[in-house]
Protein backbone atom coordinates (compact mmCIF):
# COMPACT_ATOMS: atom_id res chain seq x y z
CA UNK A 1 0.00 0.00 0.00
CA UNK A 2 3.19 2.16 0.54
CA UNK A 3 4.14 1.93 -3.20
CA UNK A 4 0.86 3.75 -4.84
CA UNK A 5 1.72 6.80 -3.68
CA UNK A 6 5.43 7.37 -4.47
CA UNK A 7 4.32 5.42 -7.85
CA UNK A 8 1.63 8.08 -8.27
CA UNK A 9 4.03 11.36 -7.19
CA UNK A 10 6.65 9.73 -9.41
CA UNK A 11 4.34 10.10 -12.85
CA UNK A 12 2.85 13.31 -11.70
CA UNK A 13 6.69 14.94 -11.51
CA UNK A 14 7.55 12.93 -14.92
CA UNK A 15 4.32 14.63 -16.74
CA UNK A 16 5.11 18.11 -14.81
CA UNK A 17 8.77 17.93 -16.66
CA UNK A 18 7.30 17.19 -19.85
CA UNK A 19 4.80 20.26 -19.88
CA UNK A 20 7.89 22.14 -18.78
CA UNK A 21 9.98 20.82 -21.95
CA UNK A 22 6.64 21.26 -23.88
CA UNK A 23 6.64 24.85 -22.87
CA UNK A 24 10.72 25.27 -23.66
CA UNK A 25 10.04 23.70 -27.10
CA UNK A 26 7.25 26.50 -27.80
CA UNK A 27 9.48 29.03 -26.84
CA UNK A 28 12.17 27.93 -28.94
CA UNK A 29 10.03 27.20 -32.06
CA UNK A 30 8.66 30.80 -31.32
CA UNK A 31 12.19 32.52 -31.35
CA UNK A 32 13.28 30.74 -34.29
CA UNK A 33 10.12 31.75 -36.17
CA UNK A 34 11.35 35.76 -34.91
CA UNK A 35 14.77 34.99 -36.39
CA UNK A 36 13.30 33.47 -39.87
CA UNK A 37 11.10 36.66 -39.82
CA UNK A 38 8.18 34.60 -39.20
CA UNK A 39 5.21 36.95 -37.44
CA UNK A 40 4.04 33.18 -35.83
CA UNK A 41 1.44 35.22 -33.15
CA UNK A 42 0.14 37.00 -36.17
CA UNK A 43 0.05 33.76 -38.15
CA UNK A 44 -1.97 32.23 -35.47
CA UNK A 45 -4.41 34.74 -35.18
CA UNK A 46 -5.59 35.05 -38.87
CA UNK A 47 -5.36 30.88 -38.82
CA UNK A 48 -7.76 30.86 -35.80
CA UNK A 49 -9.79 33.75 -37.91
CA UNK A 50 -9.69 30.99 -40.77
CA UNK A 51 -10.76 28.19 -39.25
CA UNK A 52 -14.32 29.97 -37.45
CA UNK A 53 -14.85 31.23 -41.22
CA UNK A 54 -15.23 28.12 -43.18
CA UNK A 55 -17.18 24.86 -42.03
CA UNK A 56 -15.15 22.07 -40.32
CA UNK A 57 -16.25 19.64 -42.46
CA UNK A 58 -14.12 21.71 -45.37
CA UNK A 59 -11.36 21.60 -43.11
CA UNK A 60 -11.60 17.99 -42.04
CA UNK A 61 -11.78 17.09 -45.92
CA UNK A 62 -8.67 19.06 -47.13
CA UNK A 63 -6.68 17.82 -44.22
CA UNK A 64 -7.08 14.47 -45.47
CA UNK A 65 -6.33 15.09 -49.14
CA UNK A 66 -3.29 16.71 -47.90
CA UNK A 67 -2.18 13.31 -46.10
CA UNK A 68 -2.81 11.69 -49.03
CA UNK A 69 -0.81 14.06 -50.98
CA UNK A 70 1.67 13.71 -49.09
CA UNK A 71 2.07 10.13 -48.16
CA UNK A 72 1.46 8.74 -51.69
CA UNK A 73 4.26 11.58 -52.78
CA UNK A 74 6.33 9.67 -50.18
CA UNK A 75 6.27 6.35 -51.38
CA UNK A 76 6.95 7.38 -54.29
CA UNK A 77 10.41 8.88 -53.17
CA UNK A 78 10.58 5.37 -51.07
CA UNK A 79 10.53 3.25 -53.84
CA UNK A 80 13.09 5.23 -55.73
CA UNK A 81 15.19 4.97 -53.18
CA UNK A 82 15.13 1.19 -52.56
CA UNK A 83 15.84 0.83 -55.80
CA UNK A 84 18.89 3.20 -56.06
CA UNK A 85 20.17 1.58 -52.70
CA UNK A 86 18.63 -1.84 -51.70
CA UNK A 87 21.93 -2.90 -49.58
CA UNK A 88 21.21 0.16 -47.08
CA UNK A 89 18.21 -1.06 -45.62
CA UNK A 90 15.63 1.91 -46.57
CA UNK A 91 12.88 2.42 -43.91
CA UNK A 92 9.57 3.58 -45.14
CA UNK A 93 8.45 5.74 -42.10
CA UNK A 94 12.27 7.87 -42.31
CA UNK A 95 11.35 8.28 -45.88
CA UNK A 96 8.05 9.34 -45.09
CA UNK A 97 9.30 11.54 -42.12
CA UNK A 98 11.90 13.44 -43.81
CA UNK A 99 9.58 14.33 -46.94
CA UNK A 100 6.85 15.68 -44.95
CA UNK A 101 9.54 17.83 -43.35
CA UNK A 102 10.43 18.70 -46.09
CA UNK A 103 6.79 19.70 -47.27
CA UNK A 104 6.01 21.77 -43.70
CA UNK A 105 9.49 23.25 -43.91
CA UNK A 106 9.20 24.51 -47.31
CA UNK A 107 5.58 26.49 -46.18
CA UNK A 108 7.71 28.63 -43.87
CA UNK A 109 11.51 28.78 -45.82
CA UNK A 110 11.90 30.59 -48.59
CA UNK A 111 12.75 29.25 -52.46
CA UNK A 112 11.74 25.88 -51.85
CA UNK A 113 15.12 25.15 -49.05
CA UNK A 114 12.80 22.92 -47.17
CA UNK A 115 13.40 20.40 -50.27
CA UNK A 116 17.25 21.04 -50.22
CA UNK A 117 17.38 20.00 -46.35
CA UNK A 118 15.54 16.82 -47.60
CA UNK A 119 17.58 15.56 -49.80
CA UNK A 120 20.36 15.97 -47.60
CA UNK A 121 18.37 14.43 -44.63
CA UNK A 122 18.70 11.12 -46.95
CA UNK A 123 22.37 11.43 -47.34
CA UNK A 124 22.55 11.22 -43.53
CA UNK A 125 20.72 8.27 -42.73
CA UNK A 126 21.01 6.23 -46.02
CA UNK A 127 23.88 4.26 -46.15
CA UNK A 128 26.31 4.61 -49.16
CA UNK A 129 24.07 7.81 -50.79
CA UNK A 130 25.77 10.50 -52.00
CA UNK A 131 24.68 13.37 -52.80
CA UNK A 132 24.55 12.87 -56.47
CA UNK A 133 22.73 10.22 -55.98
CA UNK A 134 19.87 11.51 -54.57
CA UNK A 135 19.46 14.77 -56.85
CA UNK A 136 19.64 11.48 -59.66
CA UNK A 137 16.49 9.90 -57.57
CA UNK A 138 14.83 13.79 -57.37
CA UNK A 139 15.41 14.05 -61.43
CA UNK A 140 13.40 10.42 -61.79
CA UNK A 141 10.96 11.85 -59.23
CA UNK A 142 10.36 14.87 -60.91
CA UNK A 143 9.78 13.15 -64.17
CA UNK A 144 5.67 12.38 -63.80
CA UNK A 145 5.22 16.47 -62.42
CA UNK A 146 7.01 17.46 -65.10
CA UNK A 147 4.85 15.85 -67.54
CA UNK A 148 1.73 16.89 -65.59
CA UNK A 149 2.66 20.63 -65.74
CA UNK A 150 3.33 20.68 -69.28
CA UNK A 151 0.29 19.02 -69.91
CA UNK A 152 -1.76 21.71 -67.42
CA UNK A 153 0.19 24.34 -69.75
CA UNK A 154 -1.07 22.80 -72.42
CA UNK A 155 -4.53 22.43 -71.47
CA UNK A 156 -4.80 26.28 -70.65
CA UNK A 157 -2.97 27.09 -73.51
CA UNK A 158 -5.12 25.45 -75.87
CA UNK A 159 -8.64 26.39 -73.95
CA UNK A 160 -8.26 29.64 -74.64
CA UNK A 161 -9.50 31.20 -78.01
CA UNK A 162 -7.28 32.39 -80.64
CA UNK A 163 -4.37 31.09 -78.18
CA UNK A 164 -2.54 30.31 -81.06
CA UNK A 165 -2.35 33.72 -83.05
CA UNK A 166 -1.68 35.41 -79.65
CA UNK A 167 1.42 32.90 -79.07
CA UNK A 168 2.90 32.85 -81.85
CA UNK A 169 2.23 35.74 -84.00
CA UNK A 170 5.70 36.79 -83.24
CA UNK A 171 6.65 34.40 -85.63
CA UNK A 172 5.18 35.35 -88.45
CA UNK A 173 6.03 39.07 -88.11
CA UNK A 174 9.89 38.27 -87.19
CA UNK A 175 10.41 34.76 -89.11
CA UNK A 176 14.60 36.01 -89.47
CA UNK A 177 14.35 36.56 -86.11
CA UNK A 178 12.99 33.92 -85.12
CA UNK A 179 15.44 31.58 -86.88
CA UNK A 180 18.14 33.27 -85.67
CA UNK A 181 16.89 32.98 -82.13
CA UNK A 182 16.62 29.10 -82.80
CA UNK A 183 19.60 28.28 -84.78
CA UNK A 184 22.03 30.71 -82.41
CA UNK A 185 20.46 28.80 -79.24
CA UNK A 186 20.90 25.21 -80.73
CA UNK A 187 24.67 26.30 -81.26
CA UNK A 188 24.72 27.54 -78.07
CA UNK A 189 23.37 24.42 -76.46
CA UNK A 190 26.06 22.57 -78.34
CA UNK A 191 29.01 24.72 -77.33
CA UNK A 192 28.02 24.95 -73.62
CA UNK A 193 27.13 20.36 -73.56
CA UNK A 194 30.90 20.07 -75.38
CA UNK A 195 32.73 22.06 -72.81
CA UNK A 196 30.50 20.10 -69.53
CA UNK A 197 30.35 17.09 -71.35
CA UNK A 198 33.24 15.25 -69.01
CA UNK A 199 31.62 16.82 -65.71
CA UNK A 200 28.19 15.56 -66.96
CA UNK A 201 29.62 12.02 -67.41
CA UNK A 202 31.35 11.90 -64.10
CA UNK A 203 27.67 13.42 -62.46
CA UNK A 204 25.91 10.61 -64.06
CA UNK A 205 27.83 7.84 -63.07
CA UNK A 206 27.45 9.11 -59.27
CA UNK A 207 23.37 10.06 -60.17
CA UNK A 208 22.51 7.17 -61.99
CA UNK A 209 22.09 4.83 -58.79
CA UNK A 210 19.26 6.77 -57.63
CA UNK A 211 17.52 6.07 -60.85
CA UNK A 212 17.98 3.08 -61.25
CA UNK A 213 14.57 2.18 -60.64
CA UNK A 214 13.76 3.38 -64.18
CA UNK A 215 15.78 0.28 -65.26
CA UNK A 216 12.68 -1.78 -64.19
CA UNK A 217 9.76 0.64 -66.02
CA UNK A 218 7.18 -1.48 -63.79
CA UNK A 219 8.38 -0.91 -61.10
CA UNK A 220 8.74 2.32 -62.39
CA UNK A 221 5.29 3.19 -63.50
CA UNK A 222 3.41 0.80 -60.41
CA UNK A 223 5.92 2.48 -57.43
CA UNK A 224 6.59 6.24 -58.73
CA UNK A 225 4.63 7.07 -61.61
CA UNK A 226 1.49 6.08 -59.97
CA UNK A 227 1.26 7.03 -56.64
CA UNK A 228 2.76 10.85 -57.83
CA UNK A 229 -0.73 10.81 -59.99
CA UNK A 230 -2.61 9.84 -57.04
CA UNK A 231 -1.05 12.77 -54.71
CA UNK A 232 -1.20 14.94 -57.49
CA UNK A 233 -4.71 14.13 -58.19
CA UNK A 234 -5.33 14.49 -53.96
CA UNK A 235 -4.14 18.29 -54.25
CA UNK A 236 -6.54 18.77 -57.20
CA UNK A 237 -8.98 17.65 -54.34
CA UNK A 238 -7.57 20.28 -51.53
CA UNK A 239 -8.34 23.24 -54.41
CA UNK A 240 -11.61 21.95 -54.77
CA UNK A 241 -12.88 21.53 -51.31
CA UNK A 242 -11.31 25.23 -50.10
CA UNK A 243 -13.05 26.83 -53.20
CA UNK A 244 -15.90 24.67 -52.81
CA UNK A 245 -15.79 26.39 -48.79
CA UNK A 246 -15.78 29.86 -50.63
CA UNK A 247 -18.88 28.96 -52.86
CA UNK A 248 -16.53 30.03 -55.92
CA UNK A 249 -17.79 27.02 -58.60
CA UNK A 250 -15.95 23.92 -59.01
CA UNK A 251 -15.03 22.88 -62.77
CA UNK A 252 -12.12 21.24 -64.24
CA UNK A 253 -11.09 23.84 -65.93
CA UNK A 254 -11.38 26.42 -62.70
CA UNK A 255 -8.97 23.68 -60.89
CA UNK A 256 -6.74 23.77 -63.71
CA UNK A 257 -6.20 27.67 -63.65
CA UNK A 258 -5.41 27.69 -60.25
CA UNK A 259 -2.97 24.96 -60.57
CA UNK A 260 -1.43 26.99 -63.62
CA UNK A 261 -1.45 30.06 -61.46
CA UNK A 262 0.43 28.52 -58.43
CA UNK A 263 2.82 26.69 -60.29
CA UNK A 264 4.06 29.85 -61.40
CA UNK A 265 4.04 31.49 -58.39
CA UNK A 266 6.07 29.09 -56.65
CA UNK A 267 8.39 29.28 -59.96
CA UNK A 268 8.95 32.87 -59.18
CA UNK A 269 8.34 33.68 -55.29
CA UNK A 270 11.19 33.44 -53.29
CA UNK A 271 8.59 34.80 -50.34
CA UNK A 272 8.55 31.71 -47.35
CA UNK A 273 5.66 29.22 -48.95
CA UNK A 274 5.46 31.82 -51.71
CA UNK A 275 3.04 33.98 -49.59
CA UNK A 276 1.96 37.10 -51.11
CA UNK A 277 2.92 35.84 -54.93
CA UNK A 278 0.07 32.79 -54.21
CA UNK A 279 -2.31 34.64 -53.84
CA UNK A 280 -1.70 37.68 -56.54
CA UNK A 281 -1.91 34.54 -58.78
CA UNK A 282 -4.84 32.72 -57.28
CA UNK A 283 -6.78 36.01 -57.46
CA UNK A 284 -5.57 36.55 -61.56
CA UNK A 285 -6.93 33.09 -62.19
CA UNK A 286 -9.92 33.29 -60.92
CA UNK A 287 -10.43 36.65 -62.51
CA UNK A 288 -14.41 36.54 -63.92
CA UNK A 289 -15.08 33.52 -61.64
CA UNK A 290 -15.68 35.35 -58.61
CA UNK A 291 -14.69 38.18 -56.91
CA UNK A 292 -11.02 39.75 -56.19
CA UNK A 293 -12.14 39.52 -51.84
CA UNK A 294 -13.17 35.93 -52.24
CA UNK A 295 -10.61 34.76 -54.12
CA UNK A 296 -7.71 36.26 -51.65
CA UNK A 297 -10.09 34.60 -48.58
CA UNK A 298 -9.89 31.29 -50.61
CA UNK A 299 -5.99 31.51 -51.25
CA UNK A 300 -5.10 32.80 -47.94
CA UNK A 301 -7.79 29.90 -46.34
CA UNK A 302 -5.79 27.25 -48.32
CA UNK A 303 -2.36 28.44 -47.88
CA UNK A 304 -3.08 28.99 -43.50
CA UNK A 305 -4.40 25.52 -43.30
CA UNK A 306 -2.21 23.67 -45.96
CA UNK A 307 0.80 25.07 -43.65
CA UNK A 308 -0.60 24.44 -40.07
CA UNK A 309 -1.25 20.70 -41.10
CA UNK A 310 1.47 20.19 -43.21
CA UNK A 311 3.84 21.63 -40.39
CA UNK A 312 2.25 19.37 -37.43
CA UNK A 313 2.40 16.27 -39.61
CA UNK A 314 5.80 16.81 -40.34
CA UNK A 315 7.02 17.04 -36.71
CA UNK A 316 4.28 14.27 -35.78
CA UNK A 317 6.19 11.98 -38.11
CA UNK A 318 9.75 12.85 -37.69
CA UNK A 319 8.89 12.47 -33.76
CA UNK A 320 7.65 8.88 -34.36
CA UNK A 321 10.39 8.11 -37.07
CA UNK A 322 13.95 9.26 -35.46
CA UNK A 323 12.61 10.13 -31.88
CA UNK A 324 12.10 14.42 -30.53
CA UNK A 325 15.77 14.59 -30.02
CA UNK A 326 16.77 12.78 -33.28
CA UNK A 327 14.64 14.18 -35.42
CA UNK A 328 15.49 17.41 -34.43
CA UNK A 329 19.10 17.35 -34.41
CA UNK A 330 18.60 15.63 -37.81
CA UNK A 331 16.56 19.09 -39.10
CA UNK A 332 18.88 21.30 -37.55
CA UNK A 333 22.07 19.68 -39.28
CA UNK A 334 19.94 19.51 -42.61
CA UNK A 335 19.00 23.39 -42.32
CA UNK A 336 22.75 24.40 -41.62
CA UNK A 337 24.35 22.11 -44.36
CA UNK A 338 21.62 23.42 -46.62
CA UNK A 339 22.06 26.93 -46.06
CA UNK A 340 25.95 25.94 -46.27
CA UNK A 341 25.65 24.28 -49.88
CA UNK A 342 23.02 27.15 -51.17
CA UNK A 343 25.56 29.81 -50.19
CA UNK A 344 28.57 27.62 -51.70
CA UNK A 345 26.39 27.15 -55.07
CA UNK A 346 25.45 31.29 -54.46
CA UNK A 347 29.35 32.17 -54.17
CA UNK A 348 29.99 29.52 -57.70
CA UNK A 349 27.48 31.92 -59.74
CA UNK A 350 28.73 34.60 -58.72
CA UNK A 351 32.54 33.78 -59.51
CA UNK A 352 31.42 32.61 -62.88
CA UNK A 353 29.46 35.96 -63.65
CA UNK A 354 32.34 37.91 -62.19
CA UNK A 355 35.01 35.74 -64.53
CA UNK A 356 33.26 36.33 -67.50
CA UNK A 357 33.05 40.14 -67.06
CA UNK A 358 36.88 40.10 -66.26
CA UNK A 359 37.43 38.49 -69.44
CA UNK A 360 34.54 40.88 -71.45
CA UNK A 361 36.10 43.61 -70.36
CA UNK A 362 40.14 42.41 -70.77
CA UNK A 363 38.96 41.42 -74.17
Amino acid sequence: MEELPRRRRIVKGFRWKRWLFGLLVIVVIGALADLLGWNIRGWFKELWNTLTSISVEYIVAGCVLLTVQTVATAYAWYAILRYGYPDAGVRWREVLAAYAASVGLNCILPANLGTLMMLLMFTTFIAGATFAGVIGGYAVEKIFFTLIGAFVYLYLFLSVGGSFDIKFGFISAHPWAFATLVIGGAVLIWWVMRVLWPRVVKWWDQAKQGGRILVHPGAYFGRVFLPSFIGWVAMLGVIAVFLAAYDIPVSFHTVMRVVGGNSIANVTSVTPGGVGVTQAFNVASLKGITTSANATAYSVAQQLVSTAWNILLGIVLMAWAFGWSGGKRLVTKSYGDAKQKEAEQSAARKAKKQAKADAEAAG
